[in-house]
């Protein structure tokens, strides 16, 4: 059941991708490619998820959703360094939000060692 999921999903990622947004009309709000990311690493499928994320970042860059997936999938497939690296986005993009807000965000702070504290 979960597999026929993932294919579900792959192939709604596939059709978005396909699929031309207006330059006057919003974004996705949850990109397909994003979810199936978050789904991969539900099915503990870091490497997938990975790969996922960073098509969605190539189409949808500093997404906070999609950086912190690919974030945590590298740091679930032992890919430290590419961890690092979207961590270190993530603290960046987020560089004036709450210091005690999101638990993901809080996380890649830690990972790459950012202050948490207000400064």
């Amino acid at each position: 059941m979960k597999e026929e999921g993932l294919k579900t999903l792959a192939a709604a990622a596939a059709l978005e991708d396909t699929t031309d947004k207006s330059a006057i009309t919003p974004g996705p709000l949850a990109p397909a490619r994003e979810l199936l990311g978050e789904m991969l690493l539900d099915a503990n499928q870091p490497a997938r998820a990975l790969k996922e994320f960073e098509a969605n970042l190539k189409k949808e860059p500093n997404r906070f959703r999609s950086v912190y997936g690919a974030g945590r999938a590298a740091e679930l497939s032992g890919d430290r360094a590419k961890a690092r690296s979207y961590y270190s986005q993530l603290a960046k993009i987020c560089d004036r939000g709450d210091r005690d807000g999101r638990a993901d965000l809080k996380h890649a702070r830690q990972y790459v060692g950012v202050s948490t504290s207000v400064e």
